[in-house]
């Protein structure tokens, strides 16, 4: 099992270098996308499962308003890909960084120790099932809250990106 979560760490380090090193918004909602994945794939892998996938749900449908007003605010019409060499060379300056700072930092941690006083197999209920009536009782005026402005968020982003009619983006 530290095998499938170095994994997942392993993917959400490439995929946020996957992010940071590319200029344009098509090409770098892939890295978004694997990051999110492989962050909440580290989470089911320490027990978190519920809470893991409100995450992907939630990250998956931010990066859609936002790779939905970025690609409208972009449009390029040779937008640069991973194979450019520009890229390749940001690609390769971020992994020397995440390199030094790992030997930098002296980051000789072992992460055994998150799997001392896990015992899954005997267990019927997941560890974070305890939370979710607390979210539902105490924190519903919140998530009705929040299901607003994600709303009012939806509206604005389209109004933004609605384009020649009467949307705040004009052509020049």
């Amino acid at each position: 099992m530290m095998y499938l979560v170095f994994l997942g760490m392993l993917g959400l380090v490439f995929g946020l270098v996957a992010v940071a090193s590319n200029p344009s918004p098509y090409f770098a909602a892939l890295g978004l996308v694997l990051a999110a994945v492989c962050g909440c794939w580290v989470l089911v892998e320490l027990g978190v499962s519920f809470l893991s996938l409100v995450l992907l749900l939630i990250y998956l449908g931010g990066m859609l308003v936002v790779f939905a007003y970025s690609a409208s605010l972009a449009a390029e019409p040779y937008p640069e890909a991973w194979g450019n060499w520009s890229v390749f060379v940001y690609v390769l300056f971020y992994l020397l960084l995440i390199i030094l700072g790992y030997i930098f930092f002296d980051c000789n941690v072992s992460l055994e120790f998150l799997f001392t006083n896990y015992n899954m197999e005997y267990s019927t209920i997941g560890n974070d099932w305890g939370g979710i009536g607390v979210m539902y009782s105490r924190g519903g005026y919140f998530l009705m809250f929040s299901g607003w402005v994600l709303l009012l968020t939806l509206f604005v982003v389209l109004e933004v990106t609605r384009g020649l009619s009467r949307g705040s983006l004009r052509a020049v």
